[in-house]
């Protein structure tokens, strides 16, 4: 076999398993709990979402948000998010979005999911003809959650965002933890954040987790058991510190960190959410390519490189 056809024949076959990539994006179908935590950060942070992935998004998605000024963190890093990506190489408007896209304060009656009411907020919100495109709904916690027993914490909130599912089975309802408050593991608002994460993982829902994505700073370290605060102070007894400051002031604004509006917070902290719900967003668009698969790809297109190669040296030295 000649080198030109070699060539040949393993473009094809890497064009062979992207597309059977962007196949698996199509067809997605949740089958298990979708969690956006700091494991998910830095999948945005280093651009490991194809572009496609995002446009599709923003054109499936019509997303209904309501919070108070807690949840705004998320939204406010995700406005300042594209001037940062496209300042560093990035593709000129890709996380730029409208109000199709995320509609905003969308359930004003009510402040947040602290506030009674919430669930029929909602209700009223889906069964507006004017808002009939919705298929996500998501609201956040300010400080309430940590005022929740483990009954009530069913009854205020699992058990109606479950009746919610139920009724509007075309609807995706994002579940989201409260934010740390500095009451560290022994906390009642660690108990009750465990109680979502558990309900979430064992009756595959989705879950944007606010506490553990403050819990952790972008390199990984764990801070979640120094009595973490949402100003991303934190304190273990012997040491203490903030680890938004700290690893700003280490690292190079603008081109690894932002500055964004994140209220009673740091704008890593802020950056970090916005990182963790882009990814989200791609997930519930139907994003199927974990990097895992995506490694694996190249490495099998690495292997039939060399493998095609080292026959057709074979053939050639035998000529």
């Amino acid at each position: 076999m000649k080198r030109k056809n070699v060539l040949l024949l393993v473009l094809l076959l890497t064009s062979l398993i992207l597309i059977f990539q962007v196949k698996s994006v199509l067809s997605a179908s949740f089958t298990e709990s979708v969690i956006a935590n700091h494991s998910t950060v830095n999948i945005v942070r280093y651009n490991q979402i194809p572009d496609s992935v995002i446009i599709n998004a923003k054109n499936t998605l019509h997303i209904a948000y309501q919070h108070t000024s807690h949840g705004s963190q998320i939204t406010d890093a995700m406005s300042a998010l594209p001037a940062f990506k496209e300042g560093n190489g990035g593709t000129a408007g890709l996380y730029a979005y409208n109000s199709s896209f995320l509609h905003d304060y969308a359930m004003p009656s009510v402040g947040d999911v602290g506030y009674p009411g919430w669930d029929d907020a909602t209700r009223d919100y889906l069964d507006d003809s004017a808002n009939s495109d919705c298929n996500v709904i998501m609201w956040s916690w300010c400080g309430q959650a940590s005022s929740q027993t483990e009954q009530s914490m069913i009854d205020y909130y699992l058990a109606p965002m479950t009746l919610l599912e139920s009724e509007y089975p075309d609807v995706m309802f994002v579940y989201m933890t409260g934010h740390v408050d500095g009451t560290g593991l022994e906390g009642n608002l660690h108990l009750r954040n465990e109680q979502i994460r558990d309900y979430c993982t064992d009756n595959n829902k989705i879950l944007f987790d606010f506490a553990d994505i403050e819990s952790y700073d972008p390199d990984g370290n764990y801070y979640g058991d120094k009595y973490v605060t949402d100003n991303c102070g934190w304190n273990d007894g012997v040491d203490s510190g903030n680890w938004a400051l700290d690893w700003q002031a280490s690292h190079t604004e603008n081109v690894d960190w932002y500055s964004c509006s994140c209220a009673h917070s740091q704008a890593l902290n802020g950056n970090q959410k916005a990182y963790a719900i882009w990814w989200l967003w791609a997930k519930l668009s139907g994003w199927e390519v974990t990097i895992t698969e995506g490694l694996a790809s190249l490495s099998l297109a690495g292997f039939l490189v060399i493998s095609l190669i080292s026959i057709s040296a074979k053939k050639k030295h035998k000529k």
